[in-house]
């Protein structure tokens, strides 16, 4: 229904500008009109792919994530699932825990939790990442089952597409895994890390703090 309005609201907007070519004050309306549909259109997503998780508020899903849970899954205020360019899946085992901080961003990323799984505050991890806490089965023997071991990742850290981040990681605040590292040990706070397996390349001291804007550091304190 509402992406029906979105596409009615489109086309009488183009007949508008046909008629009138004079349309500044109404094409700000209308743009704002389209952009609550589109932030609504969102949240009904969230509420339908992840009815069977733990919400906080205005939590929002782009795209058509796929959600599997034996588990919890908890999400925070503002989080945001999107699946624009890899469809994002979250597998949660039964027992395990998978928990996302207030205004984190997940874009195309695989997470496998047989134990648990904790992102922090502001976090943005880029597509086709995979996240796993579990060996899943014995390199000798694969009837065993392979260990498990928490993940954690601090507070407005960055991980980029394409990387690997296995079980028993804990990632510090202000963080960033550059594009296809795989992560094997721990990251130290405000560290950039890359390769196979990922080092230190870079300290981040004073040059990171929050990723957000001053602005939206005080949405996100609200």
């Amino acid at each position: 229904m509402l992406s029906e309005a979105k596409h009615l609201l489109k086309k009488k907007f183009s007949q508008f500008r046909v008629q009138h070519p004079d349309h500044k004050t109404v094409h700000l309306h209308l743009c704002f009109g389209m952009k609550i549909l589109d932030t609504v259109h969102r949240i009904l997503a969230a509420k339908w792919y992840l009815r069977n998780c733990r919400k906080g508020n205005y939590v929002t899903v782009n795209g058509k994530p796929m959600i599997r849970t034996g588990g919890s899954i908890m999400l925070g205020n503002r989080v945001a699932i999107w699946s624009v360019f890899e469809r994002t899946k979250l597998l949660v085992h039964p027992g395990g825990a998978l928990v996302v901080g207030h205004h984190s961003r997940l874009n195309g990323v695989h997470i496998s939790v047989k134990q648990s799984v904790i992102l922090g505050k502001n976090v943005r991890i880029g597509p086709y990442t995979l996240i796993m806490d579990s060996d899943f089965h014995d390199v000798n023997y694969r009837e065993i089952t392979g260990k498990s071991k928490s993940i954690e990742i601090g507070d407005d850290v960055w991980i980029a597409s394409k990387v690997t981040i296995l079980k028993g990681v804990k990632i510090g605040d202000g963080a960033t895994v550059a594009a296809g590292a795989v992560v094997t040990k721990n990251v130290p706070p405000n560290t950039m890390v890359a390769g196979v397996p990922a080092r230190p390349v870079k300290n981040l001291h004073g040059i990171n703090g929050s990723r957000l804007s001053p602005r939206m550091q005080k949405v996100t304190n609200m």
